[in-house]
């Protein structure tokens, strides 16, 4: 390396015969030591490279009719703008920067993003521990505009749901999962569920909204049961066929398994598991214990929605899991639908690593 460039400054990059590659933000903690802007020699970044770039990301969404309270506008390397998330919740911004080259254009990003949204306030959720890799400290806090409310009450797609956008998973809402949670939820009508890593409530709400005989919930954190009653009193879905248990969801299934105790669904979106590849191998039994366990607690013909949002387990790697975990349950259990993020988080080809959300809809006999 030539020079000595800060923490996230744009250096260049030449192959072995010294042609051009790309321009790049630096990181001399992380191991990924360049993250690239762009791969055409004639683009400088700049303010206006930023503002080129969250231009394209806004109209992408507009484009394949995105138009929600509540949506991802920036999906990092997939929009290309490597580190950088963005997710709208009415006129609130929630931000995460998350690379060294996104903390260096922060102040640009900012004002970009304040003109061309017009939204009142942008909130930064720079809590991610990534960020501890590239050597920047975990932040978060209002950046531009007004102090938002403890809890913003928005609309998704079909239900309203309360966000907490200061304290909530990710930046507040699992955005990830709205087709999924309609999906599963219309599978719900008539049927007991079982909702495991509940947080605030969509899976339940969904399977409500669509008449299910009973729902059960559990999370180990009493904040997201009192999110999750909320979001279920705010849709007015109330009634004496819901359950909350507040416990370690790998206790609480095999609690259910001595107590004999049968769903007709059961679904399981647990937080990450393996971050990276590194950890893989360790996740890996977790998964499979869980799924072994849901197995075990459906009645015959039921089905199971089971997740990884684990960057390091591959789709073929998940699918291993859930065999052994189907063939040590001893059910004969089928795929019926696969699933993945919503399509505002994007994939881009020459980012495959992008698919980071893994589902699958299982019926067993």
């Amino acid at each position: 390396m030539l020079g000595n460039p800060d923490p996230g400054e744009t250096v260049q990059i030449f192959d072995a015969d010294g042609s051009f590659l790309a321009r790049a933000s630096y990181s001399p903690t992380s191991q990924i030591r360049a993250r690239v802007w762009s791969r055409n020699p004639d683009e400088k970044i700049s303010p206006d490279f930023f503002q080129s770039r969250i231009k394209r990301s806004l109209a992408y969404r507009r484009q394949i009719g995105f138009n929600f309270q509540m949506m991802r506008l920036i999906f990092a390397e997939s929009d290309g703008l490597p580190g950088l998330i963005t997710d709208q919740y009415g006129d609130t911004l929630v931000v995460q920067f998350l690379s060294a080259g996104s903390e260096y254009w922060k102040g640009v990003i900012i004002e970009v993003l304040a003109d061309l949204t017009g939204v009142k306030t942008i909130y930064e959720r720079s809590d991610a521990q990534v960020r501890v890799l590239e050597g920047l400290p975990l932040q978060s806090g209002t950046i531009f505009g007004p102090e938002p409310e403890h809890l913003l009450k928005l609309k998704d797609s079909e239900f309203e749901s309360w966000v907490d956008i200061r304290n909530g998973h990710k930046t507040g809402y699992y955005l990830d999962q709205r087709e999924n949670r309609s999906m599963v939820g219309g599978m719900c009508g008539g049927k007991s569920v079982l909702d495991c890593f509940c947080y605030s409530g969509g899976f339940s709400i969904q399977a409500l909204k669509n008449q299910a005989e009973s729902v059960t919930l559990v999370d180990e954190s009493r904040d997201a049961l009192q999110l999750s009653e909320k979001n279920i009193s705010l849709n007015k879905l109330d009634g004496e066929n819901i359950d909350t248990i507040q416990g370690d969801v790998f206790e609480v299934l095999r609690k259910f398994r001595d107590q004999a105790k049968k769903f007709d669904v059961i679904i399981l979106d647990p937080p990450k598991f393996a971050p990276t590849a590194a950890y893989a191998e360790k996740a890996a039994r977790g998964y499979k214990d869980i799924n072994l366990l849901a197995f075990k607690l459906l009645n015959p013909g039921g089905t199971l929605a089971t997740f990884s949002c684990s960057g390091g387990i591959s789709q073929n790697f998940f699918l291993r899991i859930l065999s052994g975990a189907a063939r040590d349950a001893e059910v004969n259990a089928r795929i019926q639908e696969s699933m993945r993020q919503s399509p505002d988080h994007p994939v881009n080809l020459s980012f495959p690593e992008g698919i980071y959300l893994k589902g699958y809809i299982i019926r067993v006999e």
